[in-house]
């Protein structure tokens, strides 16, 4: 099972149908391929406890993250997200069209686009619109030292999802409207 890591407040917003979007650079540790949605076409979401990201994402003050995890805490994986649509986005006003639709703050997204480093080049981030869906019955993993580090996905093998009885957190038709509102704002299909 891949494990998608991304700030608690983000994958709370997830979770919750406030949005249903990623953007993503990449991790330090994505290595000279860079970032892809495009080899996880599923996966659950990892909340990480980064200690800025409620001053990073337009919530005036809302979101305060519990402390950082530590070997032996208890991670309760809650949402599995499937992937729908992917684009990699290299005109900025393509980013700014989404700007509704998600919670980071237009800074906080302006940076990772300009990044330049680790063979990531500047002017370009990934955003993949998700279908998230509430898992009954949620996966508990103890925190390790593996599970660490600035990387977006982590692998567990030793677990499984099981896809029967996942609860939508958007109906269908929020979701098809959502949909259509990213593919008009960007003015093209994945």
């Amino acid at each position: 099972m891949y494990c998608f890591k991304e700030w608690q407040v983000i994958c709370e917003a997830l979770r919750d149908g406030k949005q249903s979007l990623i953007l993503r650079k990449g991790g330090i540790h994505e290595g000279s391929g860079g970032f892809s949605f495009g080899t996880v076409p599923e996966f659950v979401l990892f909340p990480t406890r980064f200690h800025a990201q409620g001053d990073l994402v337009d919530l005036a003050g809302e979101f305060s993250p519990g402390k950082e995890w530590e070997v032996g805490d208890e991670v309760v994986f809650d949402t599995l997200c499937k992937v729908v649509a992917t684009y990699e986005l290299t005109d900025w006003e393509h980013v700014q069209a989404v700007s509704e639709l998600h919670l980071w703050s237009e800074d906080c997204i302006k940076e990772r686009f300009d990044w330049e480093g680790k063979g990531m080049t500047s002017g370009k981030i990934h955003l993949a619109l998700i279908r998230a869906y509430q898992m009954p019955n949620p996966i508990k993993v103890q925190y390790a030292k593996r599970l660490g580090g600035c990387r977006s996905w982590v692998e567990l093998e030793e677990v499984s999802c099981n896809s029967d009885n996942l609860i939508p957190v958007l109906p269908d038709s929020e979701f098809e409207t959502l949909q259509t509102k990213v593919v008009a704002a960007l003015g093209r299909e994945a």
